[in-house]
């Protein structure tokens, strides 16, 4: 696909030839994959031996006994969103628009997490039985509401794989030959095996290890960029930017400068990325299945330290990448020189993979060919466990077996694992076929992925909200915004196809209609009926799984966790209910905190007073950045650890004692369980 703000650029000249073998790419993808897949594996069944998480019970298995600390669900919530395009796609808007571009692409992300937190606490408060948000909307509204959310989940789910995948695999393509098709099926295989057995906590794990890593290499590039002797010092980057400014003008940036905040093409891709996210947060059942899986204590501070954590990723990567990128297109030390990127090489998300073979050579190849692996392995398997949910709760327990025990619904988990992964791959395949690419879904995707934004929070927060108005206002609305979509592709381009639709005014109308004209349709549709939903209904609903009596050998191995967790006295339900409260009003007020920050304090007064940077000011720019981000590899990297110390001193003292340990027999546990003693609980919020 060519963007059309790149139209007239040379597509031909010198081809860049993969720094890395096809056979390190395969490696990587299948090798390294399954290496994490058996590590995963190893490791859930670990968990079980020492504190009895067994994943072949269905809490554990798609909720992780709702236990989840604080930590853990801070590092899931950044690997959420460390996409491979987060990283590829904040450097490809920094190169089209300058700073501007890195910066609308973190503010698009940061206040839909945070603001995640309500939904997530009102979750918890409402409904803490419920294991997928098409549950909540099935028990309020019914069947035939139930299946079109089921409908926008789902397409949600899609578009965002299609989207990771295409971008990842033109880059592992890029770096190493491998062909792109081979890397859009076998990505999802390592994948699907660890979600196949370990189920959520599988993907807790995998996501702290993946997302960990990432930014490890991503702060390794910030201090290696500036001992390249052609960049050396942010005073120097600065020189560099700004010439390229004064080469090739950008056309709607006060002085066709990349140093400036004041950019049109900029804040239309912020309107464009922000709706589109609250569309892929809100409408994403992995999101909720986190939130979920958390302690109710963790919800809150779990999703808003992810949030404002996860803002400088974007942030520092995307401006140092594409300050580099055009500094030193005209530089011989740049893999494309004489000529600069051609518009296919940036709508295909190479501005990075380039960027580190500026910096590194080969090393910094292999590097994105880890970072981009590992990001769309970690968001991927959020993505499959999200749709076997949906398959096995809401499909097949719903409709097909009501009566389906943990066995049936495990399995046909596994179902989904497998089928999801399958579909996701093909239409990757389908799209690049057809000429899509990481530009095209990255613009457009808002247009399918938000209808649902509004009526899905009001299912939650408001109790008026009719069901005729929660069926047909998201239906209106993706009517609506694909419709203003295509309208306004043909009527400023005078056609409609890949290129057109890939623009960004057309694509800002059709996402910024797609997601707010479900508001006034839900309204007025449900003025002309109003319910008054009772909240505690949703109380009455069982939908967990009752407790299943324990085997001898899973008394015998939970044991070993009793023993090393001291007893917590539970709170009464109307105490819980007003710490649920007091975490909402916490929630309600980040999430606004947030929004005035990111999207209004900040920016908006940049982009008004038309300021081009000056070398002092984008060095500042850039050392805040550089430190958020290193204050983001801390966080994700040592507050689970802090925070899951006593699981993983359970866990270490349970294998050291085990070596020794004679096995325990019937008697000797019936005994125990019998000897009057109370037999400490393990509370929530405790586990890791």
């Amino acid at each position: 696909m060519m963007l059309p703000e790149l139209v007239g650029r040379d597509e031909s000249g010198v081809v860049v030839h993969p720094p890395l073998s096809q056979a390190v790419g395969y490696v990587v993808v299948v090798v390294i994959g399954l290496v994490i897949a058996i590590t995963m594996i190893f490791v859930t069944r670990l968990l079980k031996r020492t504190v009895g998480e067994d994943n072949r019970k269905t809490e554990m298995f798609m909720t992780a006994n709702r236990s989840v600390n604080t930590g853990l669900t801070a590092s899931a919530v950044v690997s959420s969103w460390l996409w491979s395009t987060a990283m590829l796609g904040s450097s490809l808007v920094g190169y089209v628009n300058g700073v501007s571009g890195p910066f609308w692409f973190a503010a698009g992300c940061s206040p839909m997490i945070v603001f995640f937190a309500v939904l997530g606490i009102s979750c918890k408060r409402k409904i803490p039985e419920a294991h997928t948000l098409l549950e909540i909307v099935r028990v309020r509204y019914g069947a035939s509401a139930h299946i079109v959310y089921m409908f926008l989940c789902l397409v949600n789910n899609l578009i965002a794989v299609a989207n990771m995948l295409l971008g990842a695999s033109a880059a592992i393509t890029a770096m190493t030959g491998m062909h792109i098709i081979a890397a859009t099926f076998l990505l999802p295989v390592g994948v699907a095996l660890y979600t196949f057995v370990g189920g959520i906590k599988a993907t807790f794990l995998t996501d702290y290890i993946h997302t960990f890593t990432i930014l490890i290499i991503l702060c390794y590039f910030t201090v290696k960029a500036f001992t390249l002797e052609e960049v050396g010092s942010l005073g120097n980057l600065y020189e560099l930017v700004k010439a390229a400014g004064e080469r090739s003008p950008v056309a709607g940036n006060e002085k066709g400068s990349y140093l400036t905040m004041t950019s049109k093409g900029g804040i239309l891709f912020g309107i464009l990325h922000i709706a589109a996210n609250f569309g892929l947060v809100i409408m994403d059942t992995s999101f909720f299945i986190k939130a979920f899986s958390a302690s109710p204590k963790a919800v809150v501070p779990g999703y808003v330290v992810g949030g404002i954590a996860y803002f400088a990723i974007p942030w520092c990567l995307g401006t140092l990448a594409s300050s580099v990128v055009l500094g030193l297109e005209n530089n011989p030390v740049f893999p494309t020189y004489p000529r600069r990127m051609t518009s296919a090489e940036i709508s295909g998300g190479l501005v990075l993979p380039y960027f580190a073979m500026t910096i590194a050579g080969k090393g910094g190849a292999a590097a994105i060919l880890i970072i981009t692996f590992m990001a769309v392995t970690s968001t991927l398997s959020a993505q499959v466990i999200a749709v076997s949910s949906i398959i096995s709760f809401d499909m097949y327990r719903t409709y097909w077996n009501r009566n389906a025990t943990d066995q049936d619904v495990i399995r046909w988990s596994h179902y989904g694992v497998v089928f999801f992964a399958l579909l996701a791959s093909a239409f990757s395949t389908m799209l690049h076929y057809v000429g899509v690419d990481l530009g095209w879904t990255l613009y457009m995707l808002g247009v399918l992925t938000c209808p649902g934004i509004f009526p899905t929070v009001f299912t939650i927060l408001w109790k008026r909200q009719s069901k005729a108005a929660a069926i047909i206002s998201p239906l209106l609305g993706m009517a609506t915004g694909i419709a203003t979509w295509l309208g306004s592709a043909y009527a400023l381009y005078g056609t409609v196809n890949i290129v057109t639709t890939g623009a960004t005014v057309p694509c800002v109308w059709g996402t910024v209609v797609s997601a707010f004209s479900p508001l006034p349709y839900s309204v007025i549709i449900t003025l002309f009926k109003p319910e008054n939903f009772d909240w505690a209904d949703f109380r009455k609903e069982k939908l967990a799984f009752e407790a299943e009596t324990s085997s001898i050998s899973d008394r015998r191995n939970s044991s070993v966790a009793r023993a090393d967790i001291e007893p917590i006295p539970e709170l009464s339900d109307a105490d819980s209910q007003q710490q649920l409260k007091r975490w909402g009003r916490i929630a309600a007020i980040w999430a606004l905190a947030t929004f005035l920050g990111h999207w209004v304090l900040w920016p908006l007064p940049m982009y008004a007073s038309k300021y081009v940077f000056g070398k002092g000011f984008f060095a500042a720019w850039l050392v805040i950045a550089i430190i958020w981000l290193w204050g983001t590899l801390f966080m994700v990297g040592f507050y689970p650890i802090v925070d899951g110390r006593y699981q993983l001193l359970t866990v270490w003292r349970a294998i050291r004692e085990g070596r020794h340990r004679k096995p325990m027999t019937d008697e000797s546990i019936n005994g125990s369980s019998g000897s009057g003693e109370a037999t400490p609980k393990i509370v929530q919020g405790k586990v890791g």
